[in-house]
């Protein structure tokens, strides 16, 4: 069954839109004067804002507010208007990738929202709630949508993982001719579970050419960081 499009759903929410990325630029701001130079730092955010902003009627409907996962395509964007932004001054994706690697890991030292205990899950609330989003993100037939397994672990190697085979990411990414920073993106989960405090562990993506995208969350576990990510070891 396919699904009716709002195509001015993104059109609509711009302003918002805009806030969100100068929140996020507030963040990557102190890691870019670090790695470069003042000057340099508000001329690119600048400039990466005119891209997102330009980005914003391109960016595909997945669902709207009925799909959790259109937080994540928003991010995605974001960054990838920092990378073009990036790429106009001859900086590479991996450059861009460091900024935003870091820029993630500052988070570590800001207390994470208490969630009211009337609202938090349990374990079997939580299960259920990701499969019922796994089958909701396959119902929703809209192109440029994610489509993903969600994989009860043993409690030992993972506790939860999914599989993703396809991404709206990396979809929007290949039309605006930015694959080479895919695996860049794809490796920012890595940080982003460090910062909640989740081990989170991943063999094979789809931005590298694999089938699938196996991540997996280990509760308490560690998740191994390191810069330069492995592939970019294994061209060297």
């Amino acid at each position: 069954m396919d699904y009716p499009v709002d195509k001015e759903y993104h059109t609509n929410k711009k302003s918002e839109l805009l806030d969100k990325f100068d929140e996020e630029a507030r963040i990557w701001r102190p890691v870019i004067n670090k790695l470069y130079w003042h000057e340099f730092a508000g001329g690119i955010l600048w400039e990466a804002r005119k891209e997102f902003e330009a980005l914003i009627p391109h960016i595909p409907y997945i669902g709207g507010d009925e799909n959790h996962l259109t937080n994540s395509l928003l991010e995605s964007v974001r960054y990838l208007a920092l990378y073009k932004a990036m790429k106009k001054h001859g900086k590479t994706a991996e450059e861009t990738g460091k900024i935003l690697y870091k820029a993630i890991l500052t988070r570590i030292y800001r207390p994470l929202p208490v969630i009211p205990a009337k609202e938090r899950l349990t374990t079997m609330q939580f299960v259920e709630q990701r499969r019922e989003r796994a089958e909701k993100a396959k119902e929703l037939r809209y192109p440029g949508n994610y489509a993903f397994d969600f994989i009860m672990g043993d409690g030992k190697e993972f506790d939860r993982g999914s599989n993703f085979t396809e991404c709206a990411a990396l979809k929007f990414f290949h039309a605006q001719g930015a694959d080479e920073f895919m695996p860049f993106y794809c490796y920012l989960d890595f940080p982003k579970s460090k910062v909640i405090g989740v081990g989170f562990s991943r063999t094979m993506t789809l931005a590298e050419g694999y089938k699938k995208c196996n991540n997996r969350i280990k509760i308490g576990g560690e998740t191994k960081l390191g810069w330069p990510p492995p592939f970019v070891k294994k061209k060297t």
